[in-house]
């Protein structure tokens, strides 16, 4: 049981209990020498003795405690944090030793083994970069083969989730919904006919024909289902009579082929790699979310451990008044600026379609998240998604004692924010999004690998921000 208490806390009940065995001791040995002494008179002689005795005792362990828990617990958890994260994180910055003078060789060996981590690293590095070249070729043959191809294609897995999308595609999607990866297609397309297109697709193993409506009901799209042989799920292509394509544009990819072998369990069960996030920010007029306002929005998506470039959210909010100087001075957003842009209902609506199958992951959530909350009948949606906050994984990671500013985590994970996009949304969405992604492997490393196992572990450390689920 004491293995899920940090070693910190560990210790500190270690000192405890020697107290209390402390005090038991002293106190048995001063009523057996009062029993033998026979003499009532003495009682408050003893009473003294015994609570002076009691204190001093008290003291000396809670003196003792702090001395270990500042010169070697802090120190061991410093250093198992950046071993974690040089091991899992990429992190190539040396470590920090300063604090573990009291360690013994512990710190000449981790510094060791860091260099050791480097050179493997190296090596591992030089064989990805040959194997992206590889994946890079594959995917200018891909692009190729697509373009050859004058209809916009989705695939799509066996659970209607999309793995890919070409550039046209994604121009037919964004009539619905934010074209996005492991998105449902119910987002996008009507399923009542798309799974009756899907049953005849599984009963024949043959390429079928169907017309479906748009989730909307506006459009209605010639589609052509193919499957994908002896891999799981299957093709899509939109014909372009009805969906406005033009076969010389642009074919940009967007996927990632591991989705194809995605479970979708419960969330709670749900590995963190098999998980979609929607990683944003925001701007605003004062720091009181009960009465400042939103002034801009910006998010992008993360799947499978990666950012995804082209899957992008970024507005300015018309907050509906005067945006306070001092304000300006930090994000450099003017009353100028959000002239004729939405206000944080249409805002907010917008946002909500491009985070509605995601978990949501900010940094000082309760932050953002309350000025959301408090317009969302305004805004006709509910922020039910479930939210993780990198300041309690920062905490988990790195130790309760730990500073958790987003400056601090990009520092410690080599995160570089240029200065220009400091405090603007987008910037800080992305710096958030780039050290959460660095996060991931470092829970799993944890033995964190589930959605429910890495909340379980934030709410531990709710003293320091208000959970968000």
């Amino acid at each position: 049981m004491l293995s899920r208490f940090s070693l910190r806390l560990r210790i500190f009940l270690f000192f405890c209990l020697l107290a209390l065995g402390g005090l038991a001791v002293t106190g048995g040995a001063l009523w057996l020498g009062y029993s033998r002494a026979d003499q009532p008179e003495l009682m408050d002689a003893f009473l003294f003795s015994g609570l002076l005795s009691g204190f001093s005792l008290l003291g000396l362990c809670a003196a003792i405690w702090l001395l270990f828990d500042e010169n070697v617990a802090k120190p061991i958890e410093r250093l198992a944090a950046q071993m974690r994260a040089r091991a899992h994180a990429g992190v190539r910055r040396e470590l920090d030793t300063r604090d573990a003078r009291y360690l013994g060789d512990l710190a000449a060996a981790a510094e060791g083994l860091a260099g050791q981590l480097d050179a493997s690293a190296l090596t591992a590095a030089e064989a990805i970069a040959r194997e992206t070249e590889h994946l890079e070729a594959e995917k200018t043959r891909l692009a190729a083969l697509l373009t050859d191809i004058p209809v916009a294609t989705v695939m799509v897995g066996p659970a209607h989730q999309i793995v890919l999308y070409d550039g046209q595609a994604a121009a037919v999607l964004a009539q619905d919904a934010p074209p996005r990866l492991n998105a449902p297609l119910s987002d996008y397309l009507d399923l009542t006919g798309l799974e009756a297109a899907y049953g005849r697709l599984m009963r024949s193993g043959k390429e079928v024909a169907a017309s479906v409506k748009s989730a909307s009901g506006v459009q209605l799209y010639d589609l052509r289902l193919k499957p994908l042989g002896g891999a799981p799920g299957y093709i899509i292509l939109f014909e372009s009579t009805h969906a406005g394509l033009y076969p010389d544009d642009a074919r940009p990819l967007v996927y990632d082929f591991a989705l194809l072998e995605t479970d979708r369990a419960d969330l709670d069960k749900c590995t963190l790699k098999g998980l979609s996030f929607v990683v944003f920010d925001t701007e605003t007029t004062g720091l009181l979310p009960h009465k400042d306002e939103i002034v801009q929005i910006g998010a992008l998506r993360v799947v499978r451990g990666r950012i995804i470039e082209s899957e992008t959210f970024e507005t300015l909010v018309n907050p509906g008044r005067p945006i306070p100087a001092a304000s300006t001075k930090v994000h450099g957003i003017s009353d100028v600026l959000v002239q004729g842009a939405p206000d944080i209902a249409g805002a907010a609506r917008d946002f909500h379609r491009f985070a509605s199958d995601a978990v949501i992951v900010a940094h000082n959530a309760p932050f953002d998240m309350a000025f959301l909350h408090r317009h969302a009948k305004r805004s006709g949606v509910a922020w039910d998604q479930p939210v993780l906050d990198t300041v309690l994984l920062s905490a988990v990671l790195f130790g309760a004692s730990q500073n958790h500013t987003l400056d601090a985590l990009c520092d410690r994970l080599d995160v570089t924010i240029p200065p220009a996009l400091r405090h603007t949304a987008m910037g800080d969405a992305r710096a958030t999004a780039e050290v959460f992604c660095k996060m991931l492997p470092m829970l799993e490393a944890h033995g964190l690998t589930t959605f429910g196992a890495v909340l379980e572990q934030t709410r531990r450390h709710g003293r320091l921000i208000e959970d968000m689920n």
